[in-house]
């Protein structure tokens, strides 16, 4: 996929302006960070910091009854040095944490598609749209855009690759009215923040409603409009558009783009990112990460991570001959299968297995082609599981099981919806759950699991989960996200997710909603441990960060493959 490169000032918008050619995101800069500031001071990105949820860390500022023991323990022996830190900002100050209180509503936006719209008020219309929708986004929900005068009024949303198109081709030869406004509006819930984007000569006969953003044109030059007044409740300023030649290919749909994610490239960078692509393959407190090269293979160990200090991990480079396919930790043992010179062979790292020291299998005995070898060496590594004396992978659609002395049976299919491009998914897979499961969750659409607690969906965004107590949960979410796996917030369950739009990882619990801001940002969804309240993402260059899903708190760095 080809990446879509922005200056580095237009970083928060990578996502949003993925959707767009470089030339028309950079033309809407100006007219972008100027709406997100108005539109940010009344649509905030949370309701508030929520309630009190403990320390989150350490900073360098906060309140006089914030500072660490020690701090004070200087101001008393040595007053002078203290007043030189407090001046320089070097104080240590315990950080905060809040949780986040779920969010209710949606955005919507009710557009004016009439002819005193077009032209310079679509440009804004554009821009307005996507601050609204990274900002729907950030708050875990969505953004949904109707047009003026439809009856009945059809909603649509999605990402801005699709939202776009849609918003383009939707135009109406006569003016709305504000009846047509009353008439949207009156299909929302009570609890949906509206927002209409219109021209003053109806956002004036809508006298007292909130959130109106209003335009026209400012400023003529010899090939059109050049600048435009854009008017928010109180607030009026002027801003310009881009160059009319862009202008008129962005209204003709022509740089739109429906491929392609946005990536800010600093003056400093070069080269593509690195990729760790991490994975908890079993029960044990390991993470799996491949190394630069095709047969290395990276283990951490997360034991005890809750005891230990902040720092950087200490892992274990594995040197393997060949691609590595699947690997696993069981007990003291780490065990590998690795494609070599044609051949699928074991690896043993620690104590030797019983039986024949050395393991050989036909690829094709496997379910492995040139093309899955292909897919397989983007992708985390495969879970390898012990049964007994023999080793089980799920390989090709198929859970293979090899005995020790290389024979290959079929084991069963693996489990609706387990084969992913982020890896194979433990979380979805019935066969490890490891006792029976309710009938809601056999006839399901979609199925999770993890120590003991099982949940069931039909959309993928409204879940009950059930405890081994037997106690239900309602859990759910309005964003277009992924769920990545299902953890336990002391003795509640929450679903992980991630939101490849906003790149936010969020823990979803029936109490609320909480954005793991450390963990967000990567590229691609984090890995969650089957058991424990683990995560690891993956952020920029390579760059691994593990900690607890249950505070938000980093544990652990790993640095770039690079």
């Amino acid at each position: 996929m080809t990446a879509t490169r922005l200056p580095a000032g237009l970083a928060p918008w990578a996502a949003a302006l993925s959707a767009l050619t470089p030339e028309l995101a950079t033309a809407l800069g100006p007219l972008l960070r100027r709406l997100d500031a108005l539109v940010g001071e009344r649509e905030p990105v949370s309701d508030g910091p929520g309630e009190p949820d403990g320390v989150g860390g350490l900073g360098r500022s906060g309140r006089p009854d914030q500072l660490l023991p020690t701090e004070w323990l200087l101001a008393e022996d040595h007053p002078e040095e203290f007043l030189r830190r407090f001046v320089d900002g070097e104080l240590l100050y315990l950080s905060p944490e809040f949780r986040t209180v779920a969010t209710r509503g949606r955005t919507v936006a009710m557009v004016d598609a009439g002819p005193s719209q077009a032209g310079a008020g679509r440009l804004v219309q554009l821009a307005a749209l996507l601050v609204l929708h990274r900002r729907a986004a950030a708050r875990g929900g969505e953004l949904l855009v109707g047009v003026l005068g439809d009856e009945p009024v059809h909603w649509f949303g999605g990402e801005p690759a699709d939202l776009l198109p849609a918003w383009l081709a939707a135009r109406r030869s006569a003016e709305p009215t504000p009846e047509d406004v009353e008439f949207a509006a009156a299909t929302l819930d009570a609890e949906d923040r509206a927002w209409l984007l219109t021209s003053p000569r109806l956002a004036d006969r809508l006298p007292g409603r909130p959130r109106v953003l209003a335009s026209e044109p400012a400023r003529w030059g010899p090939a059109g409009a050049t600048h435009v007044t854009v008017r928010l409740d109180r607030a009026e300023f002027e801003l310009p558009l881009p160059a009319a030649d862009l202008a008129v290919r962005t209204l003709r749909g022509a740089e739109f783009r429906r491929t392609g994610r946005a990536v800010v490239v600093a003056p400093s960078e070069a080269g593509p990112l690195g990729r760790r692509l991490p994975a908890f393959t079993t029960e044990a407190p390991f993470l799996l990460v491949r190394g630069r090269h095709t047969g290395t293979l990276v283990a951490l160990d997360v034991r005890d991570i809750e005891q230990r200090h902040r720092r950087t991990a200490q892992d274990k480079e594995h040197r393997l001959a060949g691609q590595v396919i699947a690997a696993g930790r069981t007990g003291r043992r780490l065990i590998a299968l690795c494609l070599h010179r044609g051949r699928v062979l074991r690896h043993v790292i620690g104590r030797p297995l019983a039986g024949p020291a050395e393991l050989s299998v036909d690829p094709a005995e496997l379910g492995l082609d040139e093309g899955l070898v292909a897919r397989l060496a983007a992708r985390p590594v495969l879970p390898l599981l012990r049964a007994g004396e023999d080793l089980l992978a799920p390989v090709a659609g198929r859970w293979r099981r090899i005995a020790p002395d290389g024979a290959v049976t079929d084991d069963g299919p693996v489990g609706r919806g387990t084969e992913r491009e982020r890896g194979f998914d433990r979380f979805r897979e019935p066969r490890l759950f490891g006792r029976d499961l309710p009938l809601e969750a056999i006839r399901a659409r979609h199925l999770l699991h993890a120590e003991g607690t099982v949940a069931w969906s039909e959309d993928g965004r409204h879940w009950t989960a059930r405890t081994p107590r037997g106690d239900e949960r309602r859990l759910s979410f309005r964003e277009k996200a992924e769920v990545a796996g299902l953890v336990h917030d002391g003795h509640e369950p929450a679903l992980i997710t991630w939101s490849p739009g906003g790149r936010q990882v969020r823990a979803i619990r029936a109490d609320g909603v909480r954005t793991l801001s450390r963990f967000s940002g990567g590229h691609s969804a984090p890995a969650v441990h089957p058991t424990l309240p683990l995560i690891a993402a993956e952020l920029s260059h390579g760059r691994l960060v593990v900690g607890s899903t249950t505070t938000g708190r980093i544990h652990q760095f790993l640095g770039s493959a690079e």
